[in-house]
């Protein structure tokens, strides 16, 4: 082989690595368009609108329950140097846009279906309803807002309407999954029954002396809520 034989071989092979490295390049990481709510005062409203979300009564449970536990996103874990348990630090780390809600980093973890998705597996996936939830209150500007209950309807309270809704809200984050708090589940009507049965659930919720104080990340249940509970145990704890 002679030289330059040689050294047509070597530019030639040079030159088709050079198209073989620009055919696979990849296009820039897209990052997180952040548009934060501008007023982040906390605000608290008195009556509750049926069409407004509220931060310390909707959601901010949900980020308890379900992402600010230890390991993950509690201020001490801060995985991903994400932390969800309060509203400053989910404005501040949540990659929260409001211009686009769905487009926002933690939504976007939460509606994965892997191993990334947040909660992560084997815990329960965010349901339909709080993902829309959530989707909203960023939306309507991801605000610090809550309100005072003018009323307390606690006609026809049953377990699917009532019950249900608030122990995915307030305790399945803690309580499903391989290391559930306690070693309690809280997934199936079967799991609600055993501690209303045991007189843990009532203990829990009203911070009575002996029992554990729940939820365990968050603030004590509200008076109606409370009393929704009662009044479903006081009925039998149906499956209604």
């Amino acid at each position: 082989m002679t030289r330059t034989t040689l050294t047509k071989m070597v530019v030639g092979m040079l030159f088709l690595q050079s198209i073989i490295l620009l055919s696979c390049k990849h296009d820039p990481e897209i990052t997180d368009i952040i548009n934060p709510p501008s007023d982040t005062t906390n605000n608290t409203n008195t009556g509750c609108s049926a069409d407004t979300v509220y931060f310390a009564q909707q959601i901010l449970p949900l980020f308890q329950s379900g992402c600010a536990m230890s390991g993950c996103h509690d201020a001490a874990s801060h995985e991903e140097d994400i932390v969800l348990d309060s509203y400053s630090a989910i404005v501040m780390t949540g990659g929260i846009n409001i211009a686009n809600p769905t487009s926002s980093k933690i939504y976007r973890q939460m509606v994965k279906t892997d191993e990334e998705r947040m909660p992560p597996p084997p815990a329960p996936a965010f349901t339909s309803d709080q993902l829309a939830l959530i989707a909203k209150w960023i939306g309507q500007g991801a605000k610090n807002n809550s309100c005072i209950e003018s009323g307390c309807d606690t006609t026809n309270v049953a377990y699917s309407t009532h019950i249900k809704p608030l122990i995915q809200n307030n305790c399945q984050g803690c309580h499903s999954g391989t290391s559930a708090g306690g070693g309690i589940q809280l997934v199936t009507y079967a799991d609600a029954k055993a501690i209303a049965d045991n007189g843990q659930f009532k203990g829990v919720i009203e911070h009575l002396s002996g029992y554990s104080p729940m939820p365990q990340n968050g603030a004590k249940l509200t008076d109606c809520q409370i009393s929704m509970v009662n009044i479903w145990l006081n009925n039998g704890a149906l499956d209604n």
